[in-house]
């Protein structure tokens, strides 16, 4: 296992976060609500990264869980750099900043998650990949450890048919970037208990200090439901030959009043996830305007999938 410096040390107010809660997760308005203080987060890419350094943050102990030795590198790299264009911006001190670090660790088995109260998920947009993480969790987390997943658009009960804990299983669904957007989804399943909802809703809101957005478990779930279809439109607008990307941008930022246009958010949001979400919608409901459009196919299958590679809709330096 690897970490970032010394063993977690805990500075600033305590009453910034909810006191410790005794008792466990039984119903009841004399129990208390578990504060989850040990996080697992499995996968470093934008959104797995956010998520941990929103933890570490937040005062938790996070343990950020990778597939690749490189990573152990560049992962950390990322948040530290992440945390010092908060400092530069005056939204967090040098002491904050040192203080999150120390509260990440990092690793390459997942083994090393089996002291977790919570695992997050955030491997890529792949069904079969997410499956398999969930299927190996489920032995590595204590018996009682809520596994969830921050899928865009893949249902959390075909994640969680591969435990054997699907009350125990729910969906996070936070939007990047992690640390500055408020709104975070719940997904509970048809299984999930009722005790877990509520210690993961207290989770987000109180702990992490989000809105939380209650939704149903179907694929997109409320947000994403509406927001694909809007982006596919506009890149259909772009590859029909109709207007520019430019273009397109300008007329939803100037004259809709959105802070980005849809072709500027695609890039932000990666187009490989912007398909996967399409491809599990269009799965879910069989409705012609949940299609990829093949030119997002194509950009997808070239490597151009937005800001993360430099080249999307628009180039990145």
């Amino acid at each position: 296992m690897y970490a970032f410096t010394n063993p977690p040390k805990t500075i600033g107010n305590t009453n910034d976060f909810p006191a410790d809660a005794t008792g466990s997760e039984m119903h009841g308005p004399a129990r208390r609500i578990e504060r989850v203080e040990r996080v697992g987060v499995v996968g470093s890419g934008a959104m797995g990264a956010g998520i941990v350094e929103l933890c570490a943050l937040r005062g938790l102990d996070v343990r950020l869980a990778v597939s690749r030795e490189s990573s152990l590198t560049s992962a950390p790299q990322r948040i530290a750099a992440s945390l010092n264009r908060r400092v530069a911006k005056q939204k967090i001190t040098e002491d904050e900043r040192d203080a999150a670090l120390a509260r990440i660790s990092l690793t390459t088995d997942l083994a090393d998650l089996g002291d977790r109260q919570l695992v997050i998920e955030a491997v890529p947009e792949d069904e079969s990949i997410k499956l398999d993480l969930f299927a190996t969790l489920d032995k590595v987390v204590e018996p009682d450890a809520i596994l969830a997943s921050t899928t865009s658009a893949i249902t959390i009960t075909r994640l969680a048919r591969a435990t054997t804990r699907p009350q125990r299983v729910i969906g996070i669904h936070f939007f990047n970037p992690v640390v500055s957007m408020p709104l975070v989804e719940l997904v509970p399943t048809l299984l999930t208990d009722e005790g877990v909802n509520r210690r993961v809703e207290s989770f987000v809101a109180d702990t992490l200090g989000r809105q939380p957005l209650p939704t149903r478990d179907r694929s997109g779930f409320t947000v994403n439901a509406l927001l694909v279809p809007y982006l596919l439109a506009a890149v259909r607008m772009v590859e029909s030959g109709f207007s520019s990307a430019e273009l397109v941008d300008q007329g939803m930022e100037l004259g809709c009043g959105h802070p980005m246009g849809p072709l500027r958010l695609c890039d932000l949001i990666g187009l490989d996830v912007v398909a996967a979400a399409a491809d599990a919608l269009y799965g879910e409901f069989k409705e012609p305007l949940y299609t990829p459009p093949p030119l997002l196919s194509r950009m997808v299958e070239s490597g151009l999938l937005g800001r993360k590679s430099g080249r999307g809709f628009y180039e990145y330096a």
